[in-house]
């Protein structure tokens, strides 16, 4: 990034996505290293699972085997879910810290490569981890608020009654369009604010909550736009690859699946490259400047060349 701080805050969703696309030009090496590494393995299992659980699945639908074949099939289809809930977690957590301390190398001049960048992120995934899992639990309570309602959707259903059934329908739909993307706002920049201040779990939410005022509205579109990309990749992917057996030739599936997979990781990386550049902006609309000096003893202190006190870190309240 070589935007003076004055000028972040007054930078426009296209000028945010400009940015961040433009970030991986002052390190291509380092940027396809990790691309290669982390990016695309998670893009391909967001993808690839189905492919996996979705003849499990046919199976146990369609089929009445022995209860022993029965269980040896719901094991299978548990086990592979979760490895792969770990591998999407795990992959996850790494390419969101490898990106962050890269983007932040850059910032604050600081050579950057991907031997550094991978040094790095066994302290920085520490920190990610614990404000995952705080995130985890505002998730939990999100979904068991949801699961209530749509009780109380099949309820209103049941009994026929109109004002229920719309009540439930509309917080339904408020809870997934507005609560649902919030948090994951809330935690992307939360993410960021971990790599990046000395705080993490739920200090790092906190602050998230608190930079997100003002732009909430940015938030919501950014994160609206990536959820939708993704469904609709997701959506054509299963209807093509997953289950278009019938209607299309394996080469066409074959040509269609890996394109899907390429557009994703571009998707991904160019998501991890904004929400840091939304980091920068939010704290420059709230005035709170960025001590590039302070910032880089942060970051060496992932690689071990320097463990600096709190005091020398706090990046807030300065002057612009």
């Amino acid at each position: 990034m070589d935007l003076p701080p004055e000028h972040l805050q007054f930078l426009t969703i296209p000028d945010i996505l400009k940015e961040s696309i433009s970030i991986p030009k002052q390190s291509p090496k380092t940027f396809y290293l990790i691309t290669l590494t982390l990016v695309f393995p998670l893009s391909f299992a967001i993808l690839a699972h189905s492919l996996f659980t979705h003849p499990l699945l046919t199976h146990l639908q369609n089929y009445q085997p022995d209860p022993t074949q029965t269980r040896h099939q719901w094991t299978l289809l548990l086990l592979f879910q979760f490895l792969y809930l770990i591998f999407l977690f795990a992959f996850s957590l790494l390419s969101t810290a490898a990106i962050v301390f890269t983007v932040a190398s850059l910032y604050t001049s600081k050579p950057v490569s991907f031997s550094s960048t991978i040094s790095a992120i066994p302290n920085v995934f520490k920190r990610l981890f614990v404000t995952f899992l705080w995130v985890s639990l505002l998730m939990v309570i999100y979904n068991f608020v949801f699961l209530a309602f749509l009780v109380l959707l099949v309820v209103a259903i049941d009994t026929q009654n109109t004002f229920l059934l719309v009540f439930a329908i509309l917080i339904i739909f408020i809870l997934f369009l507005f609560v649902h993307v919030y948090i994951t706002a809330l935690w992307h920049l939360a993410s960021v604010v971990s790599v990046l201040e000395p705080v993490y779990g739920f200090a790092a939410m906190k602050k998230s909550y608190e930079l997100l005022k003002g732009k909430t509205l940015y938030a919501f579109v950014l994160v609206f736009v990536y959820l939708a990309i993704c469904g609709v990749i997701g959506g054509v992917f299963g209807s093509v690859v997953v289950h278009g057996g019938e209607k299309f030739g394996v080469f066409v599936r074959i040509v269609v699946g890996g394109f899907l997979v390429g557009v994703l990781v571009i998707v991904n990386l160019v998501g991890l490259l904004v929400q840091s550049v939304f980091y920068y902006v939010c704290k420059s609309f709230h005035h709170q400047g960025i001590d590039k000096l302070a910032l880089h003893d942060h970051l060496g202190g992932y690689l071990g060349e320097y463990v600096p006190l709190k005091s020398n870190i706090q990046m807030e309240n300065l002057e612009i």
